[in-house]
């Protein structure tokens, strides 16, 4: 029982919701205003109504306090560049010419204006828009969008707060703007960016703010006294701010460190911290500076980035403890419900009793209702509630589905020569080209081609019983003639299948393992309008039956070129779902890896000469910690090189990655020990290809000369421009040309004219370096 003194100002909250809709009507509506068929009243119309039917979810599920803002046509963040004015003068025309228009620009592009480089919001697969600062940057505030949102939640009647990307995680999140030099530091920018967040927050306030939450993730990475200092300046004078509402200052995905004490000092009226298990030690470090005397506690205690169900006496233990540690204790999920899907009551093909073990965005609404009733009124009052839970822990705990003898014993069998290649790489080297004859600066794509509106429906008819099987595979190999044959008569030297048959490069895979579970409606947004359906790892993983080889055969069967088997690698295949909770990632890693192997082997066993095991997840779920590092790129690492390990030498290993940091993870990349790796480089200018270089980094590498995120299509000057700074760092004995990423998302137009003119630039720059 908890003390009504203690405990009856508790309340439920959420720090953002799912933006999408049910039916993704988000995502239709953007993408039909792209192609002219929405007209921008449209659209307006169509996220107010999805704005305010989250709203009305929240509230009649319990929740006292909605947010406000966390709504975006794309991206939360490019949403603060436009709060405080950072456009980048590219964009600026477009911008004053069109808000809208303007605002796709600069996430999108142009044929004639490059985008904002894009990477990964901290370790998830969720992407934003790097902000470009620079010493002569000026920034104004514009409040429009925040207030808007506030008006329209407060007219419902609703108490609503505003969130905003606090000022020390937009400026530890920026990048020097094109042109400035590289050791340029945006944070050194603080002082001029902090008056606009004081007049944003007057304007809110004006517009009947109580409470804004300004989010800090950023702060519970490493920080350094410098940057910890600025943080400590920040909500001083925030704080300090007469005209303002209550601000609330909150961090997730991690422990705060050294940034506790700082924000607990801070004249602010609240902190929102994670106390899931990741940030678990965040209890004892709030108790050890004398906790929140005074001030609002919200406790994150509901996972907010996975789908299993709260343990719900676990968190009322929790919460119970952070009593006494601040004036009001509030309950919440640990971070914004963004990261996960829905509601599982959309799901019809799961048993219903492993669907009760699943929580996904209504449902931890729920569970965070369910606590802060339990902790303001007692444990008496939602008796009924964690009876349930515990027999749904138990369930899940005992289910068959969860353990397989066979797959345990395999995996604790593995040794130290299982992750080796027989041979070094200089030998291996020698090998394959002596195989593969390739040319110099050879040319390849990233694996997958654009997903037609003919295939997808192909795909529907067959779900809907329209078409049976053997039509639907005459529509793939359909697909896949065309694309051989467009490769082969553009030039390119090493050519893929396209993965017509694949409806995602982790779903595709997780479909054909035992131990995953798939869902029909369970979108994550991951960038804009890219939505994916992260399979759930449920119990453990083995591979029946062979999953690429017999499209990678078929696709050899057409050309006398080397085709690539594609095969998505075990730590993205683990990032890019919602992981099991009841053992260690590496041990689920290293399960996931030896059924990758097989299909490895399998692939090289029926002629396939180059595979390429995608890793793109490697960077982004590195932990937040550098002290955390070595233990996850241990098992991270090895669990690539069991994938990839069984193969003769003259077979050649490619890994991909893309939208991260790669500089953080040089050293891992190297001892991934793959003879190719091809990296995002387009928008950030080479920078990856210097880091290789930097590194000493012997192997060969493909660093992107097309960004295929963008609908414009680079010249081929200007891919042979970014392919002369690759050389600038890496010897054309061991450069490959290719995208940036996958072109699965893209039209065949603009996929055939950018790779004609990426197969142009290649030749070009051949000439080149032949007549030098």
């Amino acid at each position: 029982m908890t003390t009504k003194s203690a405990a009856a100002a508790a309340r439920a909250t959420v720090y953002g919701y799912p933006r999408q809709g049910p039916n993704r009507e988000l995502k239709k509506a953007i993408e039909g205003y792209w192609k002219g068929r929405v007209t921008p009243d449209a659209l307006r119309t169509t996220a107010a109504e999805l704005r305010a039917a989250n709203w009305r979810q929240l509230a009649d599920a319990g929740i006292h306090e909605v947010p406000t803002g966390d709504f975006s046509y794309y991206d939360h963040v490019l949403d603060t560049t436009v709060m405080v004015g950072a456009i980048p003068e590219r964009h600026r025309d477009a911008v004053t010419a069109d808000t809208v228009d303007g605002y796709f620009a600069m996430a999108r592009g142009t044929q004639d204006v490059a985008p904002l480089e894009m990477t990964k919001w901290f370790d998830t697969n969720y992407h934003y828009p790097v902000p470009e600062l620079g010493p002569d940057t000026v920034f104004t505030a514009d409040s429009a969008k925040q207030v808007a949102e506030l008006k329209e939640a407060l007219a419902t009647g609703l108490t609503a707060r505003p969130v905003l990307v606090g000022p020390v995680t937009y400026l530890l999140l920026a990048k020097p703007a094109p042109g400035v030099p590289a050791d340029f530091e945006p944070l050194t920018l603080l002082d001029r960016l902090l008056p606009v967040y004081a007049e944003v927050l007057a304007d809110l306030r004006a517009a009947g703010a109580e409470w804004v939450q300004l989010d800090e993730p950023a702060l519970v990475q490493d920080r350094t006294p410098a940057e910890l200092n600025a943080a400590e300046r920040a909500y001083r004078d925030l704080g300090a701010l007469t005209d303002r509402p209550k601000l609330l200052v909150a961090s997730y995905f991690d422990r705060l460190g050294d940034a506790l004490p700082v924000l607990a000092k801070a004249p602010v009226d609240g902190l929102a911290l994670d106390f899931t298990e990741s940030a678990a030690a965040n209890l004892d470090a709030l108790a050890a500076v004398g906790g929140l005397p005074g001030k609002r506690l919200v406790a994150g205690v509901v996972n907010g980035r996975n789908i299993w169900g709260n343990d719900l006496e676990k968190s009322l233990s929790t919460l119970g403890t952070l009593l006494g540690l601040a004036d009001r204790v509030d309950v919440a999920a640990s971070c914004s419900l963004l990261h996960v899907p829905l509601d599982t009551g959309l799901e019809r093909d799961i048993e219903p009793q492993v669907l009760r073990w699943l929580a996904f965005a209504r449902q931890k609404t729920a569970e965070i209702v369910t606590l802060a009733k339990g902790l303001a009124q007692g444990t008496d009052t939602i008796a009924a509630e964690l009876a349930a839970n515990r027999a749904d822990l138990t369930s899940r705990a005992g289910s068959p589905i969860t353990r397989d003898p066979a797959v345990r014993s395999r995996a604790s069998a593995v040794t130290d020569a299982d992750t080796r290649r027989s041979q070094a790489y200089g030998e291996r080297a020698a090998a394959q080209r002596a195989q593969l004859r390739l040319p110099m600066l050879p040319t390849t794509t990233i694996g997958s081609f654009p997903q037609t509106g003919e295939l997808r429906t192909a795909r529907a008819d067959l779900r809907g019983g329209r078409i049976d099987a053997a039509g639907y595979e005459e529509r793939i190999k359909a697909e896949i003639q065309e694309v051989i044959s467009f490769q082969e008569k553009t030039g390119i030297d090493v050519l893929v299948h396209g993965e017509a048959e694949r409806n995602d490069m982790v779903q595709y895979f997780a479909e054909q393992l035992t131990g995953y579970l798939a869902t029909q409606h369970g979108w994550v947004q991951s960038y804009g309008t890219r939505y994916v359906r992260p399979p759930i790892l449920a119990g453990d993983i083995s591979r029946p039956e062979p999953m690429t080889v017999r499209w990678t055969q078929h696709a050899q069967s057409l050309t006398s070129r080397p085709v690539k088997g594609m095969l998505t690698g075990p730590v993205t295949m683990l990032a890019w779902s919602f992981v099991r909770d009841d053992q260690p990632l590496g041990d689920t890693a290293r399960q996931v890896a030896l059924a990758l192997r097989d299909e490895v082997n399998d692939l090289e066993t029926a002629g396939t000469s180059v595979i390429q095991v995608d890793e793109p997840a490697l960077r982004e779920t590195l932990p937040l910690r550098a002290a955390d590092h070595p233990a996850y790129l241990a098992w991270a690492t090895e669990a690539f090189r069991l994938s990839t390990s069984g193969v003769r030498p003259d077979t050649q290993i490619h890994t991909h990655m893309c939208y991260a940091e790669f500089g953080d993870i040089v050293q891992a990349i190297d001892d991934l020990d793959a003879d190719v790796i091809s990296l995002e480089a387009a928008r950030s200018h080479m920078q990856v290809a210097r880091e290789l270089a930097a590194h000493g980094y012997p192997r060969e590498a493909g660093p992107g000369v097309y960004d295929i995120h963008s609908p414009r299509v680079p010249s081929s000057e200007e891919a042979a421009a970014l392919l002369r700074k690759g050389l600038e760092a890496i010897p054309a004995e061991r450069l490959w040309v290719n995208p940036d990423c996958g072109l699965k998302t893209r039209g065949w137009p603009e996929t055939r004219a950018s790779l004609e003119n990426l197969v142009a630039a290649a030749r070009t720059v051949r000439e080149e370096l032949s007549a030098s």
